[in-house]
This record gives structure tokens, sequence and C-alpha cells, in this order.
């Protein structure tokens, strides 16, 4: 290998341009039109725009990419995480133009990203496993039988995805069949297939995982565990390694069923498996994740392995950097900060970021893919930043978060980082007498605890315009910022655009941009003060919209499928 094309945006393709040039390889960016002047943009060796703004048309546009890979002379490509990165017929493609594929085979994506798959070879090697669909499930019908007959709680899951999209719990059995078409409907807008599988829900579990390395020599390694349970919506939001309160018994149990697991599926390079720890100390496989995760660092931190070079290394074919599980250095906790307000329900928040003011100190490390001017754009995940602290104790890191957490800073949007500062104040989660958190803590018990971010001020999204012009006699495609192209292509004396409409008593308005996704409600309904009227999608996330006050629907301004802006009344209720 001697260039790699980043398919990535964010702080991902920042990392990935750090190893490279720490494995003395070059860097290829691509780039979204909200992402054109982003950090990973200017850091690596070269960029190329993908003409778009939607994930559609830019990084989840395998052509595309392929296309830009050729012009560059790359040859390997590395996914990152999310859009393609578990794609088999992405990485397929990759290889069939004679490029390296940084990760797994496609047969190995394949098979481990067919969750009902992967269930039946966890069963193989005899992982623990909960009761669930043997096959995806057709119909919202078939859905609600598999609840009738195995009880609630239960979980509707995509088939062929991850990072927590496509996913709904289910309590109540008139429930099943509308989770299971929202459920269906997320998973095709994020990973163009809406197949989806039960199960029978854990309540109140904990979400350990563990990191597994394989290379092409037959090694298999695991590397600790890691916990992720506070999430929000099944993303999540804080991890830890090793994952702290498990008995030396479940640890053991863990790292055997996910050995066993990338060794009878042939797996070479860099992958997690997942599982869900039920209070009673119960152990049930989730599933695989054939990519690099998230919360990677915290594993590099107390490990002392380099996960992005160890998946440069294993595609080029050399051993792994350990042949053993080394035993942890220390405690390592990652905070996601993501550009979401906590107290108004985590709702994306896009606009531009002022300033970042950096925290300091013994044991802090920032992954970060945005700086001050950037943009955030609601198209895309809303992870902004991670902070990773890590100390020779949990209770060391916990200190040392909470100090770092006092210290950082990112202005002009709302983002996770109080939500965060109240965490570490929580007996159930820094305690140190036990986890006493879970997958669904953050909304059983904390959200109503959490306060607006009153310093933000939502702001417009930032495209850009798109013009054909002449250089030397040679024809030239540019892209400029919509607010300069507007500026250049106004008239004199030309009418400014009229603002945004106010919120008015009555009015339906989205709270964030975004598209809006379906109507719950029709014209002329009556509809009581707080329920759910429309469904609104933004960062992969889906968001109910209610009602402001009781009456009657009026016209609906707006079209599912079509792009809304912040505070755009969608509707009025008369």
């Amino acid at each position: 290998m001697r260039k790699v094309l980043i398919a990535n945006r964010g702080e991902i393709a920042v990392r990935v341009v750090h190893a490279c040039a720490e494995a003395g390889l070059a860097s290829v960016a691509v780039y979204a039109d909200p992402d054109a002047d982003a950090p990973h943009v200017e850091l690596a060796d070269e960029a190329h725009s993908l003409e778009g703004s939607s994930p559609a048309e830019t990084y989840l546009d395998a052509e595309k990419l392929l296309a830009v890979a050729r012009r560059a002379g790359a040859d390997a490509v590395h996914p990152g995480y999310g859009f393609l990165s578990e794609n088999a017929g992405f990485a397929r493609a990759v290889q069939e133009a004679g490029l390296t594929w940084i990760g797994p085979s496609p047969e190995t994506i394949a098979l481990l990203g067919d969750k009902v798959a992967a269930r039946e070879l966890a069963r193989r090697v005899g992982a623990p496993l909960v009761p669930g669909t043997d096959g995806p499930v057709g119909t919202p019908e078939e859905a609600r039988a598999f609840a009738e007959e195995h009880g609630l709680p239960v979980i509707v899951k995509a088939a062929h995805g991850g990072g927590g999209r496509g996913m709904r719990v289910v309590r109540e059995l008139e429930e099943v069949e509308e989770a299971f078409a929202a459920a269906a409907r997320e998973a095709r807008g994020a990973f163009g297939r809406e197949e989806c599988f039960l199960e029978r829900f854990l309540d109140r579990p904990r979400h350990v995982e563990a990191q597994v390395l394989a290379d092409a020599h037959g090694q298999v390694v695991v590397l600790g565990t890691r916990d992720c349970s506070l999430q929000r919506r099944h993303q999540k939001l804080v991890e830890e390694a090793p994952a702290p309160f498990l008995t030396d018994d479940q640890r053991t149990r863990i790292h055997e069923a996910a050995a066993g697991i990338f060794r009878e599926a042939g797996y070479v390079g860099v992958g997690t498996a997942e599982f869900l720890v039920a209070p009673d100390g119960l152990i049930s496989f989730l599933e695989v994740n054939t990519r690099l995760q998230v919360e990677h660092p915290i594993t590099e931190e107390v490990y002392g392995v380099d996960l992005v070079r160890a998946q440069l290394d294993v595609a080029a074919g050399r051993p792994l950097p350990v042949t053993r599980t080394p035993a942890p250095r220390g405690h390592a906790i990652e905070f996601r900060v993501n550009a979401e307000d906590p107290g108004r329900g985590f709702l994306p928040s896009g606009g531009t970021v002022e300033a970042v003011d950096a925290p300091t100190g013994p044991g802090v490390r920032l992954d970060s893919g945005v700086r001050a001017g950037s943009r955030v754009a609601t198209t895309f995940d809303s992870l902004l930043l991670k902070l990773v602290v890590s100390a020779p104790t949990r209770e060391q890191a916990l200190v040392r978060a909470r100090t770092a957490l006092r210290e950082l800073r990112v202005h002009g949007v709302a983002t996770t980082v109080p939500f965060h500062r109240t965490v570490l104040d929580e007996p159930a989660f820094a305690g140190g007498d036990g986890l006493g958190v879970w997958t669904t803590w953050i909304e059983d018990e904390l959200a109503p605890r959490l306060a607006p971010d009153t310093e933000y001020a939502r702001a417009g999204e930032a495209g850009r315009t798109r013009f054909t012009v002449d250089v030397d006699g040679r024809r030239v495609r540019i892209g400029l910022p919509e607010a300069l192209a507007a500026a250049l292509s106004a008239a004199p004396g030309a009418a400014a655009a009229p603002a945004p409409a106010a919120a008015e008593d009555g009015a339906v308005t989205a709270p964030f941009a975004g598209t809006l996704v379906s109507w719950l409600v029709e014209a002329g309904q009556e509809v009581e003060a707080g329920q759910d009227v429309a469904v609104l999608e933004a960062m992969k996330t889906e968001t109910r919209v209610p009602a402001p006050r009781t009456g009657r629907v009026g016209e609906l301004l707006a079209e599912p499928g079509e792009s809304v802006a912040a505070d755009q009344v969608l509707a009025r209720l008369d």
C-alpha cells in the first residue's frame, strides 16, 4: 500500500490521516459540500469533492468513491465507521477495482453483518444467546406474532446495520407493528436494507463488548473489554475500558465467546463482539461490528495498541502487534461530544462552531473533527469530537474527567457536554460500589432532570452553490458557500430574503433542520396537546414532533421526504 482513500468524514477521517502519516502512507480525503472546509480535508495529503450534500449522494455513493480513488491513484480504501464500512458490496467493489480493502473480507462482512446469520454462528461456538426469530421478519403482523409467543419486552433490530440505527424496544403489544415499520424505515434510510428481526429484550442490561484483532496468519487476540451502557436511543455516549465490575468468570466467558466467533468466521482485521449482561449476571451475544468502533481510543490507551495502525498492518499482510491479551494499564473513559441538546430530548443542533476550548492535563486526549468555523450539518452524524481521559484507576479517571469536562467548551452549537458533567455526579455511574446504569438508563432515569442549553441559538444549514467558469480557456466547475454565491449573484438594491416564519400559537414547527419522514395525522383531525403529529429525521435519527396545543389540524404545509428548516411551520392547529 502506498496511498489510502479515506471513505469517511469527521474525527475518524482525521484519525486515519494521522495513522497513514505515521505508517508512511499518503492519504486522500473526500468531502461533501458541507464538509468542504473540514479539518480532515485540509489535513490529508489531497482532497476531492463528492459534489453533493446528503449522505446518499456523497459518502454512501460507492461509484463516486471509487472514481475518486482512480483519479487520485489510491491503491487502498479505509472505510472508517458508519456509512459503507460494513457494506459487503462496497468492500467487494473495492477489491474488484484492484484496491486493498482495509477491513475484513466481503464474505466475512456479509456473514457477520447479517445479524441472523451471526446469531447462528454464535450458537455453533457456544456463545450465550436470548430467544430470537430464525430470520428477518417479513411483516408487522409476523413481528406481533413473535411478541405474542415469546412475551414482552422485545427489540426490533435491523438485520443489516449497526450503530443503533433501525432499533426499537417495544413494551406494549399494540405498539409492535408500528415499531417494526419505524425500524424498517430507519434501516432503509441508514443502510439501504430494511430487513429486521426480533429478539427478547433483556431489561436493564449492561452493554459490554470485546475488542478483537485477527490476522491472515491465524492469530486471534481479544484486546480486553469495554462497557458502553450509557446510551440514548441505542447510541453510545460514554464508554470505558476495561469494563468495570465484571467477575472473572464473566470476563472469561466474554473473551472466549468473542474469540470463538471470530475464529469460526475466518475473520481477518479489527472488529468487535458485543454482548448484553443482565442484572442477574446472564450474558447474551448481541452482534459483531466488522469495523473499527467509535470507542477504539479507550482500548488504545489501556492496552497500548494503535488499532488503526493495526488495521493498516493486517491489510498489508503483516502479523498482529501482539500475540495475547496484554495486562491493562489503568482505566480510560471516552465521552462522545455530539451536536445535540440533552435538555431538549437530545435534539440535533446544527450551526457553526465558533470556538473549541480544549482541556489539558495528564491523561487527556481529544480526537476532533471540528474547529473554529466548522459547519455542523444535520444531514450527517452528530459526533463532533471525543474526549478520552485515562488514569491508573477508574476513580482517578473520574476525577480527571470532571476537571477536563469543566475546561471543555464548544461554542456556537448545543452539545452533550452538560450531560457528561451531570453523569459524573450520578452515584449510579460514579458511585464506586458497582455500575447502576443500563442501556436505557438515560431515558428511564436521567433525561427528565437535564436542563436545556439556553445559550444555544439555532442556525440554518450552509450548503454550496456550483458554477461552471472558464479559467485560461479551460472549463472548470467550482463550488462556493451559498452565502458568498448569493452575495455575488445579487442585483444592486435587491431585497433581502425574508426571515423564517416565527412560531405562533397553534403552529407546528420543525425543532431542527432535517427531513420530514411522515405525518402521523391528517388534515382536519382533532389532536391533543403533546400528541405526536409528525416524524422528522436529522443526523440519522428520527424524532417525533408533538402538537403545541389541542386543536384541529389545518393544511399540512410540507410533504414527506421534503427538507425543512429549523422553526419552519409544518402545519397549523385551528
